[in-house]
């Protein structure tokens, strides 16, 4: 691609315009911060703008930052074959904040967004059928949040007096509350010295 990414942010910049909050530029890469509600129209430019032509949404993602009060960002990852170019585009969100959906623009983004809203708890305004995807039916939460409990809210196991699944709240058994906490790892010395006590009785 002759054109630089200097030149595809300085283009962007002015195409833009008041859609975007920011840009930054890290590892050879674009980053786009736009506005929440400017997402489709962010989308929809770089998709069919003929000096852009990101035709492909690699990814939806969510990320989460507890502290701040626009609480997530959604990142979206663009691909242009055409110039072999990539973009990446985020939205800072508060909590029960919601973002346009792209599934209009984008079909793949069904997939995405439902996976962001079942992760994370991001709402996407527009979507055609926003539920769970990936946890169980009536989950509680959303496990990649940062305050998500790492032992989860409940449990499941099958009771054989009801002969189905039953879910009740977390109760770790006693015995198993002894964790290991050591890494593997840790034990590598205790095995390089052993090995470099037999090299030296070899010699």
């Amino acid at each position: 691609m002759s054109r630089t990414v200097q030149d595809l942010r300085a283009y962007l910049e002015e195409a833009l315009d008041t859609a975007l909050t920011g840009s930054e530029i890290a590892l050879g890469e674009l980053t786009l911060c736009v506005h929440a509600e400017q997402i489709g129209k962010v989308l929809t430019f770089l998709r069919d703008d003929s000096a852009c032509r990101f035709e492909t949404l690699v990814d939806i993602c969510g990320v989460d930052f507890p502290g701040r009060a626009k609480r997530f960002d959604v990142v979206y990852h663009l691909l242009s074959m055409r110039e072999n170019a990539r973009v990446r585009v985020k939205a800072a969100i508060e909590e029960g904040g919601e973002v346009p959906s792209a599934v209009g623009i984008f079909p793949c983004a069904n997939w995405y967004e439902r996976e962001a809203f079942d992760m994370y708890g991001i709402l996407f305004s527009g979507h055609p059928d926003l539920r769970r995807i990936l946890t169980d039916y009536g989950f509680e939460g959303h496990p990649l949040r940062k305050d998500f409990p790492l032992s989860g809210h409940v449990q499941c196991r099958y009771d054989e007096e009801l002969r189905r699944v039953v879910y009740e709240p977390v109760s770790l058994t006693q015995e198993y509350r002894d964790f290991d906490n050591m890494s593997p790892w840790e034990g590598a010395h205790y095995v390089r010295a052993q090995e470099s006590g037999k090299e030296g009785g070899a010699d």
